[in-house]
């Protein structure tokens, strides 16, 4: 369950045209949520604020004003024991892989679950099979396609079984086939999942969607109406 108590974010900056003075900006206005869906989407124009509500849940951004729980945890006081719990799948797949090798990527994830060397190498064959990558234990990351880092990126996360996946635009820079394979993965997760998302069709599959606007959730509920009050919004401008 992820619970958001009148939580915000408000960033300062020097400003430029001014020194000494600062600027202060509103990035996602105080919000509250009880989120116990199994699939909930979050839709809403660039720069609107949703992906800073998804860092929100797993602490990579920590609220400045009201609080968030994840899994009954202060994701501000107890971030890495969130995450150990939380998973979270960045847009940009080359933001997220730091090895050299797809086996020694998701081997990266297990360390910690998987001690022992003989079962984490045989645990990775086995993460990498479920994502159609067996054939690319060995493969340079950076010989693999778009679709197939993204596959990746989430096998890696997905090997350490979390409780709640958070997946900010994972197929943005997939063509239709990747995204298609992604998506299929999604929705057969146990995990519960908040997808960040521009595919209006997965977000009518979600059981909740949140349209963020300006900082603001401006809209929770049912997947056919947000996406209609968020389509409209976008003719509106």
């Amino acid at each position: 369950m992820i619970e958001l108590e009148d939580a915000g974010v408000v960033v300062t900056a020097a400003d430029p045209g001014a020194p000494g003075r600062t600027l202060t900006r509103t990035i996602l206005e105080p919000t509250t949520l009880r989120l116990t869906e199994r699939r909930i989407a979050v839709i809403g124009a660039n720069g609107s604020g949703k992906s800073t509500l998804a860092r929100l849940v797993n602490g990579l951004r920590t609220p400045t004003s009201g609080r968030v729980r994840t899994l009954g945890m202060d994701v501000a006081r107890e971030g890495p024991a969130v995450r150990s719990r939380v998973g979270f799948v960045f847009t940009d797949p080359d933001a997220q892989l730091v090895m050299p090798t797809a086996g020694e990527d998701v081997a990266l994830s297990l360390r910690r679950t998987v001690p022992d060397v003989s079962q984490r190498a045989a645990r990775v064959r086995e993460v990498l099979a479920r994502f159609g990558l067996a054939d690319h234990v060995e493969a340079p990351v950076h010989s693999l396609s778009g679709g197939q880092k993204q596959l990746l990126a989430l096998a890696g996360v997905l090997a350490t079984e979390p409780e709640i996946l958070v997946a900010d635009e994972p197929t943005t820079l997939l063509d239709l086939r990747w995204r298609r394979v992604v998506d299929e993965l999604l929705a057969d997760l146990d995990a519960q999942v908040l997808l960040v998302t521009h595919d209006l069709a997965a977000a009518e599959r979600a059981d909740r969607v949140l349209v963020v606007d300006r900082g603001a959730v401006v809209f929770d509920g049912a997947p056919r109406a947000a996406v209609a009050r968020y389509v409209e919004a976008m003719a509106r401008l």
